[in-house]
């Protein structure tokens, strides 16, 4: 396994981090595993080096950070490995169980200790931004878990990049600990992130961990058409799915993978990671496996180099996107 700093900080993650909303209650979705189902994958993930999971208080309400908690413990050394997890989105119907008020960031914090069981987790990440709260509000709150020392590194997920630029600006102006990564909407069908939010974060040493790497499946090659509904579990109940990746041109990038894939002797899966690993700002992409398969060809991306020419012909039949993810 190969290891890098999460962006400008001295944190040393895998180049692959395991998502583990896959892993939790097939009660909240249909295609996530229940805990038994889901430890061959942490085992397996832990084996080949990976020591970097990322996970969110929504999984499956909270059972995705537990079964991820109890699977670390058992096969991992939680000295080693990297744990993210997520606040934001409501866990209840309450009026202060979802957004990013004082309260909520800080009673969300702790629950999430409870649940993955750990005194401290290593990258604790706002789910999205909440326009309801001031951002200072949010930013001071999210310093004082890390003076506390129940957060050790902070980061953000899918948002605008001025509003990304302005809370830099003002965890730095006020000395509040500042955000060291950004988890976005990332992918060879989707690249809207390279306009603002990529340069910003090349600018400012801020790391990329990308999420739906592989476009929630589509560009895994195993679908027979934009619309196929049939191929996974996962393609026939992602609702989310059908929002962001609806252009009959996506299907045309989907096509230009394959063909690259079979003159490489590589799966459309390895060949799509590959593109994505190549990008400077990238440190590690989030990945889903809810087959083994999945986890395997992951790992063999880790060994695939594209040509520039090969680039270019993955590249090419882009066409630009409402911004869509957050």
């Amino acid at each position: 396994m190969k290891y890098v700093n999460l962006g400008k900080t001295g944190l040393k993650v895998s180049r692959l981090s395991l998502g583990c909303m896959s892993y939790g209650s097939s009660k909240w979705r249909p295609w996530v595993l229940d805990e038994e189902a889901a430890q061959p994958f942490f085992r397996r993930a832990v084996e080949a080096g990976i020591n970097f999971f990322d996970t969110a208080d929504m999984y499956s309400l909270g059972v995705s950070e537990e079964v991820t908690g109890r699977a670390l413990r058992q096969y991992a050394k939680l000295d080693e490995v990297v744990i993210a997890t997520k606040v934001f989105n409501p866990m209840s119907q309450g009026p202060n169980m979802g957004g990013l008020s004082r309260k909520h960031v800080v009673q969300g914090c702790e629950a999430s200790l409870k649940r993955l069981g750990v005194e401290t987790i290593d990258l604790y990440q706002i789910h999205r931004m909440d326009p309801h709260t001031p951002i200072e509000e949010t930013l001071e709150a999210l310093d004082l878990l890390v003076r506390q020392g129940k957060v050790r590194y902070l980061g953000a997920s899918s948002c605008e990049a001025w509003k990304f630029s302005k809370a830099l600006s003002l965890s730095e102006r006020n000395g509040w600990a500042r955000f060291v990564s950004m988890q976005n909407h990332y992918n060879l069908v989707y690249r809207e992130e390279e306009r603002e939010m990529l340069p910003l974060c090349e600018e400012e040493g801020i790391g990329v961990i990308p999420w739906s790497p592989l476009a929630r499946g589509l560009l895994a090659g195993s679908r027979k058409s934009l619309d196929d509904k049939q191929a996974t579990t996962r393609a026939g109940s992602d609702a989310f799915a059908t929002t962001l990746y609806d252009s009959p041109h996506d299907w045309d990038v989907v096509e230009a993978v394959k063909k690259v894939a079979a003159d490489k002797g590589h799966s459309a899966a390895e060949v799509s990671l590959a593109w994505l690993l190549s990008k400077p700002a990238v440190v590690a992409p989030i990945i889903g496996a809810t087959k083994m398969d999945h986890l395997e060809a992951a790992l063999r991306a880790l060994d695939v180099r594209l040509t520039p020419d090969e680039v270019k012909a993955l590249e090419a039949p882009y066409q630009p996107h409402a911004v869509r993810g957050f």
